[in-house]
């Protein structure tokens, strides 16, 4: 009787005792304070757009090249006597300078020569004039039938004057051989190679050396497809800006010269010749571009009516976000018509007044509350 009860007895023993031990853990357990709710509304950053007239910038990059190369050549044979110090490869010469000289003596003599051809010449047109005016007093007592041109003088007069013509021709071409002795520079040069040296024997037309003009530079530089349609009609004098990039950086103005005329078979792209005054600076105290400079050339083209210039990590995939009149996120899709610095310029999918997302949360979605924290700036200004 006994083992009876107890088996009904332990059973309620322990479940009295559960009950007494969760009392006691649920008045000694520590207050939890409720929870607060998240805030999901954000705080962004707007601007008011408001369209702008914009100035396109086209850069574009070329060399650097002289605008003439000559292979100097001599027009006179004989040998080197002397050369100009700076007549070395690298070195640089004006305008007019000797660069080296022939032996005159020859010339010299040529010229003497000649001279005294012209003077013998000349006598002898003086007597057949003076021959002439005797024959012309005795004609008038002889019939006329009887005087003839050859009576007369006359074809010995013309004979005598085209002699005096060849002995000037004949003075003419020595004094410029004697001339030619001294090859000057033909224009401010840096000198390429040089190919003789003194007591050198060289003969009329042999090619000694190759200089490049240094008063003029020239930029050849290829206009892009989607550049093109921004060129004005008119671009021949448009000024230019020449920024060559290495250890220091270099700022030169150029202008436009000309257009090449013709569209690359392979790149399809027009060609823009750039003129640079000076390119080494010898007549004034800018920085020098070397000849085979890579570099850099902007100029502008046509002004576009109407764009919304929007910073570049502001557009993706083609669509911005703007806040509508509720406050809430709205992606609107855009057409990007160029690309420039930090900037695209959108002709297409914005409206005066919109309100730009400058702030993009990290997940926006479509309908998001925000809180407008507006600059009070304008989107859209050219820079």
């Amino acid at each position: 009787m006994f083992k009876r009860s107890l088996k009904w007895l332990v059973p309620i023993f322990i479940v009295g005792l559960a009950a007494v031990g969760y009392g006691v853990v649920e008045k000694t357990k520590p207050e939890i304070e409720p929870q607060k709710s998240l805030e999901t509304i954000v705080t962004v950053k707007t601007q008011v757009l408001e369209p702008k007239s914009h100035k396109v910038l086209i850069s574009s990059f070329g060399e650097v090249v002289p605008l003439e190369r000559t292979a100097l050549a001599t027009q006179v044979s004989g040998e080197v006597v002397s050369w100009h110090p700076s007549f070395v490869a690298g070195g640089v010469v004006k305008r007019g300078e000797v660069l080296f000289t022939i032996e005159k003596d020859n010339y010299e003599a040529a010229v003497l020569q000649a001279e005294a051809e012209l003077a013998q010449s000349q006598a002898a047109l003086i007597e057949e004039r003076a021959k002439a005016k005797v024959a012309q007093q005795q004609a008038k007592n002889i019939a006329n039938t009887q005087v003839s041109d050859l009576y007369l003088r006359i074809p010995q007069v013309l004979s005598a004057e085209a002699r005096v013509k060849s002995a000037q021709a004949g003075l003419k071409r020595a004094k410029r051989d004697l001339a030619n002795c001294d090859i000057e520079s033909p224009y401010d040069a840096l000198v390429v190679s040089r190919n003789i040296g003194v007591g050198q024997y060289i003969t009329a037309g042999t090619q000694v050396a190759e200089i490049n003009n240094i008063e003029t530079a020239e930029i050849m530089v290829p206009i892009a497809g989607f550049d093109a349609p921004f060129l004005p009609k008119n671009i021949i004098g448009t000024k230019a800006n020449i920024i060559a990039k290495g250890r220091l950086e270099t700022t030169r103005e150029g202008q436009v010269m000309r257009d090449l005329g013709v569209v690359d078979s392979a790149t399809r792209m027009v060609t823009m010749v750039i003129r640079v005054e000076d390119p080494y600076g010898l007549k004034s105290q800018l920085s020098p571009l070397p000849f085979g400079s890579y570099v850099e050339v902007r100029f502008f083209g046509k002004t576009v009516a109407d764009l919304y210039a929007i910073p570049q990590e502001l557009v993706s995939d083609d669509r911005v976000w703007l806040v509508d009149p509720d406050d809430r996120l709205i992606p609107k899709p855009v057409h990007v018509l160029r690309e420039e610095k930090s900037s695209f310029y959108i002709d297409s999918g914005l409206n005066k007044g919109d309100v730009l997302v400058l702030t993009v949360p990290e997940f926006p979605q479509i309908g998001m509350q925000v809180i407008r924290a507006d600059n009070g700036n304008a989107a859209g200004e050219t820079q």
